[in-house]
């Protein structure tokens, strides 16, 4: 007597967590940008959305994105959503909220910027084919942390500070359209809004080319 093993495959569908991950990211850089061109005054207020909009959003979205084998969607909402929560951890400390125990290094502050502009490099790379708003999304992510790299180590100190201010406002505007239109789009079935096809920059290589770089 044989026994047959019967083996079913439970799929679970996973929204697209773009939206999301976007709303957060424009939400806590809208409110951190009316403060940094000097609209708004302290960081007290922007402490709640960089904790549960600019933070934990994108974790989530970026959780979601992992659960889609999407490894961009991951890194980037990860990443990002780390930063948020580790800029609001820094403005506890520099307000004291945990005494006065620590010393306070701008310079490494600096340094973290450094390293997220270096992975904004990168990203930015691969949202050439993602699609032209996230693409610009990036692009002006990599001027905000040039700017706060720069004037964080004191260099151009006030034209840096507001070309992250800029920047900063300009990313929140697109991050809005592009959380509307990935909901839009996806309620919809087509395209309402547009959001730009991939530049076609970057292609695979054909297997021709491999060959031919293999044997050179």
């Amino acid at each position: 007597m044989s026994e047959t093993n019967n083996v079913k495959e439970i799929k679970i569908a996973t929204a697209d967590p773009s939206a999301i991950g976007l709303f957060g990211l424009a939400i806590v850089t809208l409110v951190a940008s009316t403060q940094k061109l000097g609209w708004t005054d302290g960081v007290g207020l922007i402490i709640p959305w960089a904790i549960f909009l600019g933070g934990l959003a994108q974790i989530y979205a970026s959780i979601l994105d992992a659960k889609h084998n999407n490894t961009f969607g991951t890194t980037a909402f990860g990443a990002y959503g780390l930063f948020w929560m580790g800029v609001a951890m820094t403005w506890f400390m520099q307000a004291g909220v945990f005494g006065d125990a620590f010393v306070i290094d701008s310079n490494q502050t600096g340094a973290m910027y450094v390293g997220y502009l270096v992975l904004s490099v990168f990203l930015t790379i691969g949202a050439l084919e993602t699609n032209k708003v996230l693409f610009f999304i990036f692009f002006l992510i990599d001027f905000l942390f040039i700017g706060l790299a720069l004037s964080t180590f004191g260099i151009m100190e006030h034209g840096m500070h507001l070309l992250a201010a800029w920047a900063e406002l300009f990313i929140a505007i697109l991050s809005l359209y592009g959380a509307g239109a990935n909901v839009l789009n996806k309620h919809f079935g087509f395209e309402f809004l547009p959001i730009g096809k991939p530049f076609g920059i970057i292609k695979k290589p054909t297997a021709a080319a491999k060959t031919k770089t293999s044997r050179a």
